[in-house]
C-alpha cells in the first residue's frame, strides 16, 4: 500500500498540473490533502482497532473522494479575487459560498458510506466509520487550514498562472444535445440489461477462486502446494464428547457419501490388532494385545472400575467388564508411572509409544466438552453443491446429538455464513444508499423529479459496472460489491450534482439547449479532475495489492467511476433536457426566515442583496454604495465604513 500511495500521489500531482490554473495551487491542495490524511490516520486510535482493509484503502480513497472540496474553495477564491482584488475579502467570500456547497456535496458521500455501516458483516461498519471520519477531516482541513494556505500562497498563485490545459468541450455538448433522442432510449435498454446481468453476478465468499495480478509469498507457496499435491477441503465437526458409539455410527454414515474423501475421529482411528481407540475391550483381549498376565489385567480392570464408581459391576463379573481401549491404555500408563504396575521392557516401550500417540490424538480430537471429527470433502471450497452438503452433514449429526450442540467449522462453512450474511445485507444496503442520497438531493435541489433522474444515472452506472463480472465470468468477492456500491453511489453522484447545478444556473440566463452545453463546459474540469484521480487510485489498488478483498474493491471502483464519468457527461445532459418539465413541475420551496440588514452612509457591499438602495435593487453587488441601505442579504456581507475602519485599525494595532 505504501507503493500504491506513492504512485497515487504522483498521479494526483500530474492530474492537478493538467487541470490547475496556477502551479502554486498544487502545494496548497497537497498540503490540505496530506493534513487531512494524517489527521484521519492518527484519529483511528479512538476505535481501538480497525480492519487492515480499512487502513489500506482509506488514505487513497480519501484523497480521491475529498478532492472536490478543495477544488470548489480554490476556484471560488480565484473568482472572488478577480472581482474584489483583495485576498482577505476574497477568501472570506469564497469560504462563505463554499461551506454550504461542500457540506451539501459531502452529505451525499457520507450517506452512501453510512449505508455500509448497516452491514451484518463487521468490515462494512468498520470501513464506513473510518471513511466517514476521513470525509469529516477533509472538510475540517478545507474549512480551517486551506483558507490560511490560500492567503500565504496568494501572491505565488498570481505569479505562476498558466494557460488552461483543459480544453473547452462545446462541440461535445452540441453533439450530446443532437443525440438526446438516441442516447436516452439506448441508456434505458442498457439500464434494463445492466440490472438483469448484475443480478447474476458470480459472487464468491472465499479466496480460493480469486486470482490477483500481484501475489505475495504465501499465495505463491499455496499455489505450488496445490499444483503438486492437489487441493483439500477440510471441515471439522464438533459434537459432545463421551458417546463413542454415536460418534462411530456417525462416522460410518458420513463415509458412505461420495462427497466425503475420508472422515477421521477418535472412534475410527485404529490402535492395535484392528481395534480402534474407542472400542470397548474386556480383560482377555486387552491382555493378549499387551502381552500382560491375565491376573494383572483383571486387577487393573478392577482398579479402573473402582475409580469410576463401577466396582460393583466389575466384582459381579470382571471378565465381561468392558472399557474403551483408549481409556484403559491411559489408566495403565498412570499406574505404571506411579509404580503400582511393573512391565517388562518390551511391553513398557510399547505402552509408552502408544501413550504418546494417544495423548497427541486426544489433544487434537477431544476438548473439555466436545469431540472433533475431521472430514476431507471431494467438493470445492464453495458453491451450491458444497453449501447443500454442509446441511446434509448437520442433518446426519442430528440423528445422534442435539442440534444446538453440533458445530461445523472450516473454510466452506465460513463461506456459507458469509453468503447468508450477504443475502441479508445486499438489498438493505442498496436501498439505504439510494434513500439516503435521495433525501439529501431532495432538500438540496428542492425538487422531487431531479433527484430521481440523477439516481437513475448513477444507479444505472452501478448495474452496468457489475454486469462485467457476469459477462466475463469473472468471480467477484462479495464484499467488493457492497463497498463499491455504497462508495459509487455516494461519491459519483457529486459529478451529477455539479452538472445539474451548473445547468440550473445557466438556464436562467439562456435557452435550455445552450445552458446544458455551457454547463457541460463549466463542469468538465471538476469531473475530469476528481474522476481521473479516483479512477487511477482505485486502478492502482486493484493491480498492485495482493490482498483479494482489497483488489476487488479497487478493480470495481475504478471501472464504476469511469462508467459514471461517461454517463454523466453524455446521458445525464440528455436526461436533464428531456426531463426538464418534470423537474420544474415537481419543485417546491422551503421558506427560510429573512433577516433585513440596514446601514447608512458609505457602505461596502459584497454579495447578493434585495431591497431598497436609493431605489429597488436585486442584484449581485461588489462595490461601494454611498447612501442608505435597507435590504435582505442572501449571501455575502454588508459592512458600514466605520466598522471597516475600526477593523483595519485593530489589525494595525495587532501588528
Amino acid at each position: 500500500m505504501q507503493v500504491i500511495l506513492v504512485i497515487a500521489f504522483t498521479i494526483i500531482v500530474l492530474v492537478l498540473l493538467f487541470t490547475s490554473r496556477s502551479y502554486a495551487e498544487i502545494p496548497v491542495l497537497m498540503i490540505t490533502f496530506g493534513s487531512a490524511a494524517l489527521l484521519n490516520m492518527g484519529a483511528n486510535f479512538i476505535f481501538g482497532t480497525i480492519s487492515f482493509v480499512s487502513n489500506s484503502v482509506t488514505v487513497v480513497l480519501q484523497l480521491a473522494l475529498a478532492i472536490d472540496y478543495a477544488i470548489i474553495l480554490l476556484h471560488r477564491f480565484t473568482e472572488e479575487r478577480a472581482q474584489l482584488g483583495e485576498d482577505r475579502t476574497a477568501c472570506i467570500a469564497a469560504l462563505a459560498y463554499s461551506i454550504p456547497a461542500i457540506s451539501s456535496s459531502s452529505l451525499t458521500t457520507i450517506s452512501g458510506l453510512a449505508a455500509m455501516m448497516f452491514m451484518q458483516f463487521g468490515l462494512g461498519f468498520d470501513m464506513g466509520l473510518v471513511l466517514i471520519k476521513a470525509i469529516c477531516f477533509s472538510m475540517l482541513s478545507v474549512f480551517t487550514l486551506m483558507p490560511g494556505l490560500l492567503m500565504l500562497f496568494s501572491n505565488a498563485i498570481q505569479k505562476t498562472k498558466h494557460r488552461s490545459f483543459v480544453p473547452h468541450i462545446n462541440k461535445w455538448g452540441k453533439l450530446v444535445v443532437k443525440l438526446r433522442y438516441i442516447g436516452v432510449p439506448v441508456f434505458a435498454l442498457l439500464l434494463v440489461a445492466g440490472f438483469l446481468f448484475s443480478q447474476n453476478c458470480p459472487y464468491v465468499y472465499g479466496y480460493s477462486k480469486l486470482v490477483t495480478t500481484k501475489q505475495n509469498e504465501n499465495q505463491i507457496a499455496e499455489r505450488r502446494v496445490n499444483e503438486t499435491f492437489g487441493s483439500q477441503n477440510i471441515v471439522a465437526l464438533l459434537v459432545p464428547k463421551g458417546d463413542y458409539a454415536s460418534e462411530k455410527a456417525l462416522l460410518n454414515r458420513l463415509e458412505q457419501y461420495d462427497e466425503v474423501d475420508y472422515a477421521m475421529g477418535l472412534s475410527n482411528i485404529e490402535a492395535l490388532d484392528g481395534y480402534t481407540l474407542t472400542d470397548k475391550l474386556i480383560p482377555r483381549p486387552f491382555a493378549e494385545m499387551t502381552d500382560m498376565d491375565y491376573e494383572i489385567v483383571e486387577l487393573l480392570y478392577t482398579a479402573y472400575a473402582a475409580k469410576d464408581d463401577e466396582l460393583g459391576q466389575a466384582v459381579s463379573g470382571v471378565d465381561t467388564y468392558a472399557v474403551p481401549l483408549m481409556d484403559m491404555f491411559l489408566f495403565l500408563y498412570d499406574q505404571v508411572d506411579e509404580g503400582f504396575v511393573t512391565l517388562d521392557d518390551e511391553t513398557q516401550s510399547q505402552v509408552e509409544d502408544l501413550y504418546a500417540a494417544l495423548t497427541d490424538g486426544q489433544s487434537q480430537m477431544m476438548g473439555e466438552e466436545y469431540s472433533r471429527t475431521v472430514l476431507n470433502l471431494n467438493l470445492p471450497e464453495e458453491g451450491e453443491e458444497t453449501f447443500a452438503f454442509l446441511q446434509t452433514i448437520h442433518q446426519e449429526a442430528e440423528r445422534y446429538y442435539p442440534a444446538d450442540q453440533i458445530f461445523l467449522v472450516g473454510d466452506s462453512t465460513s463461506d456459507y455464513d458469509l453468503s447468508t450474511s450477504f443475502e441479508r445485507d445486499n438489498i438493505p444496503i442498496s436501498v439505504l444508499s439510494v434513500v439516503f442520497v435521495i433525501l439529501v438531493l431532495l432538500f438540496t435541489f428542492q425538487s422531487v423529479g431531479l433527484p430521481i433522474l440523477l439516481i437513475c444515472v448513477i444507479q444505472g452506472s452501478i448495474w452496468i459496472n457489475f454486469s462485467f463480472p457476469t459477462l466475463l465470468d469473472q468471480p467477484i468477492f462479495f464484499m467488493g460489491y457492497l463497498v463499491v456500491t455504497s462508495i459509487q453511489m455516494g461519491a459519483n453522484i457529486d459529478y451529477a450534482i455539479v452538472i445539474s447545478s451548473r445547468y440550473s444556473e445557466m438556464k436562467e440566463l439562456m435557452p435550455p439547449q445552450e445552458a446544458i452545453i455551457k454547463a457541460l463546459d463549466l463542469a468538465f474540469p471538476t469531473v475530469l479532475t476528481s474522476g481521473t484521480i479516483l479512477t487511477s487510485a482505485a486502478y492502482l489498488i486493484g493491480k498492485l495489492s495482493s490482498e483479494p478483498a482489497i483488489v476487488g474493491i479497487g478493480e470495481n471502483l475504478s471501472r464504476g467511476t469511469l462508467i459514471s464519468m461517461i454517463l454523466v457527461m453524455f446521458i445525464l445532459p440528455q436526461i436533464l433536457l428531456l426531463g426538464d418539465k418534470i423537474v420544474e413541475r415537481t419543485r417546491f420551496n422551503i421558506k427560510v426566515p429573512e433577516v433585513s440588514r440596514g446601514a447608512s452612509g458609505t457602505v461596502y457591499v459584497n454579495g447578493r442583496i434585495r431591497g431598497k438602495v436609493n431605489g429597488l435593487v436585486d442584484a449581485t453587488v461588489h462595490g461601494v454604495i454611498r447612501g442608505d441601505v435597507s435590504a435582505v442579504l442572501d449571501t455575502g456581507s454588508i459592512t458600514p465604513e466605520r466598522e471597516k475602519a475600526e477593523r483595519k485599525e485593530g489589525e494595525y494595532e495587532s501588528e
